[in-house]
């Protein structure tokens, strides 16, 4: 897909999910900023990207710092058509009778209050430039408790909640919200849940999970029309037809 002349916004872009979406934006032609808490590993990111990347870095669960680094992706270029809310994290993982309250917060923080903010700090840039593309990574969670995973359940059903509410609110003023279901994806984030040795997930072999690269393309894919019918909904890459078609079958 071509995306010359297009902007995105990545939260979370220091590793993982986030670092190999901004090289596959950065290979379709966009221009990309890269928010994370890690200034260092954003600015490397960049210095290998080249001119197109922006390093920001940015705490997304403070509304301040996300709203400045939307000023400076469009000082730096000019635009901003698409966000990709990336940024999350999973501890702690632990019973609910157990978790520490400020860390089972922090998640919320984060993976919920953190996707919000990406909204409220875009919406009103691409409502004035007639739309603009909104992806969330989302997760099976969302829709199924686990074991030791309370806080992220909770926090993955409430940013699926926040898309289809962005869609219901802006879907007619051209506004393309979606979430995307990776599955598992060999990031380190897989390394914390093995560690726990809590739920069936972390008996998975690092060989079930997926590679991020195969969710960067699929984050692409979905800026295209043929993603079109999942405008408000979930995009699942456990879904074959979909891999098919984003062509990491």
């Amino acid at each position: 897909m071509d995306l010359t002349g297009k902007t995105v916004m990545i939260t979370g872009a220091s590793r993982g999910i986030g670092a190999a979406a901004a090289r596959a934006f950065a290979a379709s032609g966009a221009r990309v900023a890269l928010l994370a808490r890690g200034g260092d590993a954003i600015a490397e990111l960049a210095g290998e990207i080249g001119a197109a990347a922006v390093a920001i870095p940015c705490e997304v669960s403070r509304y301040w710092e996300v709203d400045q680094a939307v000023q400076n992706c469009l000082k730096a270029f000019g635009s901003l058509d698409i966000l990709v809310n990336n940024a999350g994290v999973i501890d702690p993982i632990a019973p609910l009778a157990e978790a520490d309250p400020d860390a089972w917060g922090a998640v919320l923080d984060i993976n919920a209050k953190g996707v919000f903010n990406g909204m409220r700090a875009t919406l009103p840039v691409m409502l004035a430039a007639g739309g603009g593309s909104v992806l969330t990574i989302g997760s099976g969670a969302a829709h199924h408790p686990l074991e030791g995973w309370s806080a992220y359940c909770t926090s993955k059903a409430a940013a699926l909640m926040l898309t289809r509410a962005a869609h219901t609110e802006y879907g007619a003023r051209g506004i393309r919200a979606m979430s995307l279901s990776p599955g598992t994806v060999a990031t380190e984030m897989q390394r914390t849940i093995k560690a726990s040795g809590v739920n069936a997930v972390s008996q998975l072999d690092w060989s079930d999970h997926i590679p991020p690269e195969w969710v960067a393309q699929a984050l692409v894919w979905m800026c295209g029309p043929e993603a079109d019918g999942f405008l408000g909904d979930e995009v699942s890459l456990r879904d074959d037809d979909i891999r098919r078609k984003v062509g990491i079958a």
